[in-house]
């Protein structure tokens, strides 16, 4: 194989796909990416973890000969993204060898062969399609609640529901649970329901593919996978198997009591406050009276902080313990604006939401309180 191909969009696609494969691989050749001609002018660029895979499909200057090559991904990355901008130049040499040239600069990198890459599967199943914004917002606003825990494998990624009465993203580690929905989806409405688990590398991967796309995203499920194209790129992801918790179980019905803060004003207090939280449980208190909130935190090492916001409460007096990192990745989220938190006593879970969430979404924030 040989072909020469403009080193910006090669080294954009390499970005994309070199994310996907693994730096430290019990099976050598996933650390590799595959080439291979798609036609007269279009190389396919494919990267795999085996349970991830992407491939992305771009225009080259000039094909000489047709076929294929396989290439260490991370070095190939840092070749490339080190080239002036010029034409880059690969030939593919008889031993499985690859010689890269751009204008004065020459590397040979060892390659392996073509059989030696997996087989990736194929994207023939119904197309269901939703624009990428509503994928970005679900996925920025429930991503961060995902368990850091390998061991709770259900809980290692986001479950995603379409069905005819909308979309919903929901994801928790048991401690925290975040909810978006989105109902009406206009001329998107889904014709078939789907109820997958999505890994938390996928959702990743995802929101770098989207980052810069506007349009439409088509999506379909196989048995095992399920498969998102974006534009000229296709990501292909195993499902999550397992039981996800029954969420609607743990958002709150009967919290009664409710108050607005500003967003900002609220995480910057948190923020000076936590300071002085333990190192491990990072936990602050909640004193909600009569037209104030206090919040608090200290260690019998290191001391204390204290922080007064007002607030428009006018109900009893309620002291609620948090995890303050919860808290705050809630409100980086949500930015500007202000947020209602939400909640019936010192024991029971608080709900935190946008006050007035715009474009139709419903988004839901789910605390479990500690206790102090």
């Amino acid at each position: 194989m040989e072909f020469t191909i403009n080193k910006s969009v090669l080294q954009k696609e390499l970005g994309f796909v070199q994310g996907i494969v693994e730096k430290k691989n019990t099976i050598p050749v996933l650390s590799n990416i595959l080439i291979e001609s798609v036609n007269d002018n279009k190389v396919r660029i494919v990267g795999t973890d085996l349970d991830v895979t992407i491939h992305c499909e771009t225009e080259t200057e000039q094909i000489k000969t047709q076929g294929s090559m396989c290439i260490q991904a991370r070095k190939l990355f840092d070749i490339v993204r080190l080239l002036p901008e010029a034409p880059v130049s690969f030939q593919k040499e008889d031993n499985n060898w690859v010689s890269v040239k751009c204008e004065r600069s020459s590397f040979r990198l060892a390659g392996v062969a073509r059989d030696q890459f997996p087989e990736v599967p194929k994207f023939d199943t119904p197309q269901m399609k939703l624009p990428s914004e509503i994928f970005k917002s679900f996925i920025n606003r429930t991503i961060f609640a995902i368990t850091q825990e390998e061991s709770r494998y259900t809980l290692s990624g986001a479950k995603f529901i379409l069905d005819k009465s909308g979309a919903k993203m929901v994801t928790t580690d048991g401690h925290r649970l975040a909810f978006i929905e989105k109902s009406d989806l206009g001329e998107n409405t889904a014709t078939e329901a789907v109820d997958i688990l999505i890994p938390k590398k996928t959702l990743a991967e995802l929101t770098k593919l989207t980052a810069v796309y506007e349009g439409d995203i088509s999506f379909g499920t196989d048995e095992n996978h399920i498969y998102f194209e974006i534009g000229n790129r296709l990501l292909i992801s195993r499902k999550l198997s397992g039981q996800f918790p029954n969420y609607e179980m743990v958002i709150p019905k009967g919290n009664d009591k409710s108050v607005i803060f500003d967003s900002t004003e609220l995480n910057q207090a948190i923020r000076r406050v936590a300071t002085m939280a333990d190192d491990r449980t990072r936990a602050i208190r909640f004193q909600i009276s009569k037209d104030q909130l206090q919040i608090s935190s200290q260690t019998a090492e290191e001391g204390e902080a204290q922080e007064t916001l007002a607030t428009s409460y006018n109900d009893d007096e309620v002291q609620i313990g948090f995890n303050s990192q919860y808290l705050q990745e809630f409100l980086n989220v949500i930015g500007e604006g202000q947020i209602a938190f939400e909640f019936k006593d010192g024991n029971s879970q608080a709900q935190l939401r946008p006050a007035g969430e715009p474009n139709g979404y419903d988004y839901k924030y789910i605390v479990m309180p500690m206790r102090i």
